[in-house]
């Protein structure tokens, strides 16, 4: 058996995460009480209670998922004897979820991590003014098909870019509201079954986000790494990496570049792991694991019955 730890993006959050955990392990409380004090702010209420407008604020999304993800981690290693680095052949995250990634890997402290995608979240939300950019998911092309796309919708200041790169016949392009707005009305002609605009608030994984990989490259030079203990598949690479160094000169580069989560899922084929385990919110990355490689066994893990079904097996 050869396992790859994954950890969820945006999108994957939802009111009530992480409330079963916290009534039931104080290793969980742990993680969600000291997300909040790095952050000034009871985000746990937030992430518990709601309301959903306020949890879905690209700011709150971003360290609330990943305070989830690390509870699963913990109560996994703390109250389960299952620890990630003698387990885990791979680890690898969504966007977002690479800071989560690597938080469990060991190269960022949990107190780090949380102000990393506060600092992320907020960057993001303003390097572009609400309304002027926006993303849309192509399903039906392949990542090499959906460049003709691109380059029919993009002209000028007007441009969108092949953002995530998630799946086979599935790819989100990001870019100015126009060029996302065009993508919508002629992917048909292009050969696409589909293209739906997403309910986001900017054009993430774009050259739009620039001045945000600007901040995060600041950020950095104020936070202590290490080397990771888990190999981590780089969202911008597909490749493995360990020197805290590298890892940090892509995260910055995953800013404004293109997440390939196909190739990473591709990589987990031909270096042969066998299962690949989701920690956290929601069964996206579990679902594309499926999808994509029918022979690899893929779970979520975010409820105490999955945590446990997991501890059996493992």
């Amino acid at each position: 058996m050869k396992y790859a730890f994954v950890f969820p993006g945006q999108g994957s959050q939802f009111v009530g995460m992480g409330k079963e955990l916290a009534e039931n392990f104080a290793s969980a409380r742990d993680v969600f009480n000291e997300v909040n004090d790095a952050l000034s702010q009871d985000l746990f209420k937030i992430m518990i209670e709601g309301p959903d407008a306020e949890l879905t604020m690209t700011a709150n999304t971003q360290p609330a998922l990943m305070a989830f993800s690390l509870a699963v981690v913990r109560v996994l290693e703390k109250d389960f004897g299952i620890v990630l680095k003698d387990k885990a052949a791979y680890v690898a995250g969504h966007s977002l979820g690479e800071y989560s990634a690597a938080c469990a890997a060991g190269v960022f402290s949990l107190s780090d991590t949380a102000k990393l995608l506060r600092l992320r979240g907020e960057a993001m939300q303003s390097a572009v003014p609400f309304g002027v950019g926006g993303m849309a998911a192509v399903l039906g092309l392949s990542f090499q098909d959906v460049g003709a796309l691109v380059e029919a919708c993009s002209n000028g200041k007007d441009v969108c870019v092949a953002a995530n790169d998630n799946s086979d016949g599935q790819v989100v392009l990001s870019g100015s509201m126009a060029a996302i707005d065009r993508a919508v009305e002629i992917a048909p002609e292009f050969g696409a079954r589909k293209c739906v605009k997403l309910a986001v608030s900017a054009p993430f994984h774009s050259p739009f986000m620039a001045p945000a990989a600007d901040v995060m490259a600041r950020a950095f030079m104020e936070v202590a790494a290490q080397n990771a203990q888990i190999p981590l598949v780089a969202n911008v690479l597909a490749e493995p990496i360990t020197d805290h160094k590298e890892i940090i000169k892509h995260l910055i580069e995953q800013v404004t570049g293109t997440v390939r989560w196909r190739e990473t899922m591709l990589f987990f084929k031909e270096n042969n792991v066998t299962d690949l385990i989701e920690l956290g919110a929601g069964k996206v990355l579990s679902g594309i694991a499926k999808r994509s490689n029918k022979e690899m066994n893929a779970v979520s893990v975010g409820s105490i019955a999955e945590i446990e079904d997991l501890a059996n097996n493992l």
